[in-house]
């Protein structure tokens, strides 16, 4: 054999020897039993390769779902369904009125969109995944015989009311899974990282943070959304909470047992629960979009957030980083990214009908989503 056939052989076998060491360290792996039953479903988010992460308030957990959704979406077709309720209500064979949609999360993947139900309103509604490709076509998520693991919370809330807040939000973000919620700690606000895959799981951190609209330190109310952000190189959670401060959080901080207080960098207006969040580049500027139950759509520019002093003092109205709402978006339920330029939302009309749809980022001043 030559010395040129005999590199190249060792080229091919280091070649195949990469690929097999990447099969070995896949995520999915990690996911050996098959059927999850899952006592809730709500905050959704995506790890690597189509893993859809679940949130079970009502279990306690975060479940790990191979959805086998990994084809790259190679279309340009966004996806836009009428009356969605009624839709997956037929699906999963029960009228619409005993329908909740709880959240929703692109695969960045496909570009399917999934979102998380429960049959009914009661405590004990069945939970399922519905998934909406690019072209509308909607499907309910088989779960008998998908791979998953489960992590479970070692602290979570009790009482009846605080169960359903025990996972209000989840979030991969760079081999982490972040979760906030309700533990049964002295401060019950909790922001957790949990290693993806899942290994052992912490009792997290309890958060604290000033309420200016309030005009005291609070410790019991749990964040309500959050995105992961870099500022100045370090990871950060930008959180929204109810009635609505804005606060940031340096990951590093957030360590097992430790009690910490976030920076409050806005207060966004009360009356308010924050429900979905995202955030995105346009223009070369970053912003926030954040869907709210009674103040519409804010966006919200990043410039200057690294430098933004803490509230620490009460306040009437506003106050902080400022905001744009986004008059032509009304009724959102949930949002989230679909591509580089469009976000995909979940709409309640006002003559009562529940739409998906995808519309535009918004960037400059004074423009809408269309």
């Amino acid at each position: 054999m030559t010395r040129i056939r005999i590199l190249a052989c060792l080229a091919g076998l280091a070649l195949v020897l990469a690929a097999t060491a990447r099969a070995a360290n896949s995520p999915l792996d990690s996911l050996k039993s098959d059927s999850p039953e899952l006592k809730s479903a709500g905050a959704l988010a995506f790890a690597p390769e189509g893993i859809l992460l679940v949130g079970d308030s009502r279990g306690a957990a975060i479940v790990a779902i191979d959805t086998g959704d990994r084809t790259p979406s190679r279309g340009e077709e966004r996806p836009k369904v009428e009356n969605i309720d009624e839709k997956i209500s037929s699906l999963l064979g029960i009228e619409a009125a005993q329908l909740l949609i709880n959240d929703m999360a692109v695969n960045p993947i496909s570009h399917n969109t999934y979102l998380s139900v429960s049959r009914g309103k009661g405590p004990q509604a069945a939970a399922a995944i519905v998934r909406v490709d690019r072209a509308g076509k909607v499907t309910e998520l088989n779960l008998k015989g998908a791979k998953y693991a489960s992590a479970k919370l070692p602290n979570a809330a009790t009482g009846d009311r605080q169960r359903q807040d025990i996972i209000t939000d989840l979030a991969y973000v760079k081999g982490q899974v972040f979760v906030a919620g309700l533990s049964n700690e002295e401060f019950a606000s909790n922001l957790r990282a949990i290693p993806f895959p899942f290994s052992d799981v912490s009792k997290g951190a309890g958060v604290q943070i000033f309420h200016g609209a309030h005009g005291k330190l609070e410790t019991a109310s749990p964040v309500r959304t959050f995105v992961p952000y870099d500022i100045n190189g370090e990871t950060h959670l930008l959180a929204a909470y109810t009635c609505t401060p804005l606060v940031k959080f340096p990951v590093s901080e957030l360590k097992p047992g430790a009690k910490v207080k976030g920076t409050t960098v806005a207060e966004l207006g009360n009356r308010n629960r924050p429900l979905d969040m995202i955030v995105y580049k346009k223009d070369g500027k970053e912003y926030l979009l954040l869907a709210n139950s009674s103040r519409g759509v804010m966006k919200i520019p990043t410039e200057g957030i690294d430098k933004a002093e803490g509230i620490n003092k009460p306040i009437a109205g506003k106050a902080g980083i400022q905001y744009e709402t986004i008059e032509a978006l009304k009724g959102v339920q949930h949002l989230d990214k679909f591509d580089n330029g469009h976000a995909i939302i979940l709409v309640k009309t006002a003559g009562g009908a529940t739409n998906l749809q995808t519309v535009e980022l918004p960037v400059r001043r004074g423009e809408n989503a269309s």
